[in-house]
């Protein structure tokens, strides 16, 4: 598929989100970059600020299934991934595929549920697949997790782990509307449901191509050398116990090429690595439990390793 439908099929996508969500234009940036590179997506803000609202607005966008897992405390991984039940009537064992056996999946309240609960998902995020009894099912792409969690509310809470932390390509917030937005959301749900209205404008078809396409976005060397040390500097930061992995690295490198993407641009500049840093690298440092408690610790980390690397200003970005 050529770049300028990629830039079509994100534009067609991000007008029709636009139809529900009042602004929010980066995140909405964001949650289109994660869905074109086949990443998962986790949504971290306070109750109301419309996080399962923009997930549902992309789904009924794109002609994909769609499912929803409500987390709680006694939900068990085989609720999330499906059984094996013995049929008396054919004295077999038949598989009963779970809820994660769909194209976009919400995970509504992911901490919620118990770190057993929450390893369930790890082999469907990373491998598209699940692997039951001994016998491993496919998932059909574009398979994509998009998480939610309330980072106030901490009882009855379980925080995820750096293993399930490094699996979401980016994380991001809602954050509160303005004053202006605000009206405009009371004045555009005054009578109506836009959701209810929203129609498909992409098919699932099309979307795979886009995927699929993706990483025919050319990135010079010189600008792999740049994440690269990048992520490096991560490590070696003060008060950094867990810096940015060779996923990481991977991850910044795929989501430069969506924003690329977006904008049009069949080659990745430093300012579409600079769009992805913060939402693809500060969920994955872990800092000392004292330079935790700093507020944005993480966004101050990438920040400084980033602007103490040379960007390159001679590479040939074009290929």
């Amino acid at each position: 598929m050529e770049i300028k439908r990629i830039t079509e099929i994100a534009g067609a996508i991000k007008d029709n989100i636009a139809r529900v969500i009042v602004g929010k234009n980066d995140t909405v940036d964001m949650l289109t970059v994660c869905l074109l590179c086949g990443g998962h997506m986790l949504l971290e803000d306070v109750p109301g600020t419309g996080k399962t609202m923009l997930i549902k607005s992309l789904a009924a966008s794109v002609g994909c299934r769609f499912g929803r897992i409500q987390f709680t405390p006694d939900l068990l991984p085989s609720d999330i991934t499906g059984i094996n039940f013995f049929n008396m009537k054919t004295s077999e064992f038949e598989f009963v595929p779970g809820p994660v056996f769909t194209e976009i999946l919400l995970a509504d309240e992911i901490n919620r549920a118990t770190p057993k609960t929450q390893s369930g998902l790890l082999e469907c995020m990373e491998e598209r697949q699940v692997t039951i009894d001994g016998k491993t099912y496919k998932l059909e792409p574009p398979f994509m997790v998009i998480a939610t969690q309330n980072p106030v509310e901490t009882l009855g809470t379980f925080p995820l782990p750096e293993a399930q932390l490094d699996r979401f390509l980016m994380k991001t917030g809602m954050n509160y509307p303005s004053h202006g937005e605000c009206v405009d959301i009371l004045a555009r749900f005054d009578r109506a449901d836009p959701l209810s209205e929203l129609k498909p404008v992409v098919s699932s078809d099309e979307l795979k191509d886009a995927i699929a396409s993706l990483p025919d976005i050319y990135i010079c060397r010189e600008l792999m050398d740049y994440i690269a040390a990048v992520c490096e500097a991560t490590r070696r930061y003060p008060h950094v116990i867990l810096g940015v992995s060779p996923r990481g690295a991977l991850a910044l490198m795929r989501a430069s090429k969506g924003y690329a993407a977006l904008s049009g641009r069949g080659y990745v500049t430093p300012d579409d690595i600079k769009r992805a840093a913060h939402p693809v690298l500060d969920h994955r440092i872990l800092l000392e439990s004292a330079a935790r408690l700093r507020k944005n610790a993480a966004a101050a980390v990438t920040d400084d390793c980033m602007s103490g690397i040379r960007v390159p200003t001679e590479a040939v970005f074009e290929g």
